[in-house]
């Protein structure tokens, strides 16, 4: 069963080494373990999700300049999320203030390659089906 996301979740990207928090500005009405449920439209870089820490990837420009600079050892750079698109709804049906609720189940790709993914929902009281 997927689980809403709430705020206080946090998500990783397979590209950074730490997790990030996870905040709700999509709406603020309907609670979930009586904290604001997240929407698929909770993806904004900073706004929405914090950063990962340091991001690995050749694909971002601070990391691709780095490694140059360093004849050619990666060194991971500063993470600032930069999705690519919303998050991939699993239960669109499921609305929470007219738009697809955000589950733990949920993916969203990187613009610098990595694939973000929920680690804890916080919450665990109330499941969509």
């Amino acid at each position: 069963m997927s689980e809403l996301v709430t705020i206080g979740g946090t998500a990783v990207c397979t590209m950074g080494n730490a997790p990030a928090p996870i905040r709700v500005t999509s709406q603020t009405k309907v609670l979930a373990g009586g904290k604001p449920t997240a929407t698929i439209q909770d993806c904004q870089g900073g706004a929405n999700i914090g950063p990962f820490g340091l991001c690995m990837s050749l694909a971002n420009p601070a990391v691709a300049a780095a490694t140059a600079a360093a004849l050619g050892v990666l060194t991971p750079q500063p993470c600032m999320p930069v999705p690519a698109g919303c998050w991939i709804p699993t239960k669109p049906k499921i609305l929470v203030g007219g738009k697809p609720c955000l589950t733990n189940d949920c993916k969203m790709m990187c613009a610098y390659a990595g694939s973000i993914s929920i680690t804890n929902p916080a919450q665990m009281k109330v499941t969509a089906n």
